[in-house]
């Protein structure tokens, strides 16, 4: 594939000095070669992907154009909703389930000329931060496949990371893009709540989910972005009017700029020493480019993952009743409708995702929600209220992604709040509905990437995608190391 992103891949098929299938044939070969180790595709859709290159090279010979994505192979997390292709979730409960439509981002990409190449692996209902709670087994970190990709979109991120496609989707309920970007070093955008239609995507948490790209750079990113955002009125959550055009300003720098380390973030419990100094590099790459860069503090940071793990499951409690054996996905036979539905719940689901299927119905039980849910929602509303004020005085904020780099497989499988802890960075953005982005920013000791988080107010992506590529140029010009 082109070594010069997106861009130059689709613009190539478009001219003809490369034909869509070359280019979908070297996805899929990589895929082969290296899927089976890795486990970031949980169906690799061949013969699909084959008659849509051939559909691309046919616009091309009629002197069409086939978007701004011809030819460019794409992965898809397997909560996305493709008409007539097995969607998962990750779960036993799904397994085989063929949906009769197609979620709007995947229209949207089909329609710009990309090639859908497969469904990625994810943790059971994009809950989970490892990717090791998925049904048909745990993906490996391209990088280390003794270790996680992160999670919940591991598949997708791995996917990209192994060079298996240049672009890929996952969705972000509490950093399910951005904790698996930092662990797989690539670029992983969650953009502001309602710029990305979620019509199609299976739902976990409604008012948290959100739709975006992996890229191995941080213009591949934006371009993917690009042709997913805008209105959709299938969704009612979107955003009416245009989406922000990000990739015109990515070169405009950051002199000027007015950039918050978040206190409480950079000072999570159990950060990693070389986490923590990348960040600080980080920083320092931006002032150097002309930025201002000043310690802030977001004070209800500190209670947002407490909060998160109330709203979440107890979301999760509502959207996962429908999965109940009469109408679609696994039946196991009972005496009664209620035993049915039962003896389906007890197989079909996951560990993890019984477990918060319990917290959330707990905390919306008759005496409890008030003391939990109602709690959480204040503590969501002072979180928004404490960015708005940062904001106000800052054009993006800078945190680590996560505390650390990718852990071994299985090291915190039995130890749910150190996996929770994986998300403490990336989780208030998620309650705000602003959005941020992680850039690969150098190695620890191990050779593991590290990321680091950018964070904007709503709408602000442009500015987000400036400050990521200035980060990202002084990651290229050694400054990381």
């Amino acid at each position: 594939m082109s070594a010069g992103g997106v861009e130059a891949l689709a613009s190539e098929v478009r001219s003809g000095a490369r034909s869509g299938r070359e280019v979908v044939e070297e996805s899929l070969g990589a895929i082969e070669d290296r899927n089976p180790d890795l486990a970031a595709f949980l169906r690799v859709m061949a013969d699909e992907a084959r008659a849509a290159a051939d559909r691309v090279d046919a616009m091309v010979r009629a002197g069409d154009d086939p978007g701004p994505l011809a030819g460019v192979p794409v992965a898809l997390k397997d909560n996305f909703c493709t008409r007539g292709v097995p969607t998962t979730c990750g779960s036993k409960i799904l397994d085989g389930w063929r949906p009769p439509y197609s979620a709007t981002v995947v229209r949207r990409l089909v329609d710009a000329g990309a090639v859908i190449v497969g469904k990625t692996n994810l943790d059971e209902f994009a809950m989970g931060s490892s990717t090791e709670n998925s049904a048909f087994g745990a993906t490996h970190n391209p990088h280390d496949p003794a270790r996680v990709p992160g999670g919940s979109s591991g598949g997708s991120a791995a996917a990209v990371g192994a060079d298996l496609v240049p672009l890929s989707f996952g969705s972000d309920t509490g950093g399910s893009i951005r904790q698996p970007a930092s662990f797989c070093g690539v670029v992983g955008v969650k953009p502001t709540y309602g710029l990305v239609s979620r019509y199609g995507l299976v739902a976990f948490a409604s008012s948290l989910d959100q739709i975006g790209p992996f890229g191995r750079s941080v213009r591949d990113a934006a371009v993917g972005l690009e042709v997913v955002a805008g209105h959709d009125p299938a969704d009612s959550t979107s955003i009416h009017g245009d989406a922000p055009a990000v990739t015109p300003r990515l070169d405009e720098g950051v002199e000027g700029l007015r950039v918050g380390l978040v206190r409480e973030l950079t000072g999570v419990d159990g950060l990693q020493p070389e986490v923590a100094q990348a960040t600080s590099s980080a920083a320092t790459a931006l002032e150097a480019a002309g930025a201002i860069v000043d310690e802030v503090s977001v004070p209800s940071a500190a209670e947002a993952l407490s909060a998160y793990y109330l709203l979440a499951p107890a979301e999760a409690s509502s959207n996962l009743a429908r999965f109940d054996g009469v109408r679609y996905g696994l039946r196991v036979d009972g005496d009664d409708v209620e035993s049915m539905m039962a003896a389906t719940r007890a197989a079909g689901f996951g560990a993890e995702v019984k477990r918060r299927i319990m917290l959330g119905t707990y905390a919306l039980s008759a005496g409890y929600y008030d003391a939990y849910y109602g709690t959480a929602q204040r503590v969501r509303t002072l979180v928004i209220r404490d960015f708005d004020d940062v904001y106000r005085d800052h054009d993006v904020l800078l945190s680590p992604t996560s505390p650390t780099t990718a852990f071994a497989l299985g090291e915190r499988v039995d130890d749910p709040l150190a996996m929770y802890l994986s998300d403490v960075c990336t989780v208030p953005s998620n309650l705000s509905g602003h959005p941020a982005m992680n850039v690969p920013f150098g190695t620890d000791a191990a050779g593991l990437p590290i990321g680091v988080q950018v964070l904007a107010p709503a709408l602000g992506e442009p500015v987000m995608f400036r400050v990521a590529r200035a980060i990202e140029l002084a990651a290229l010009e050694g400054v990381s190391s």
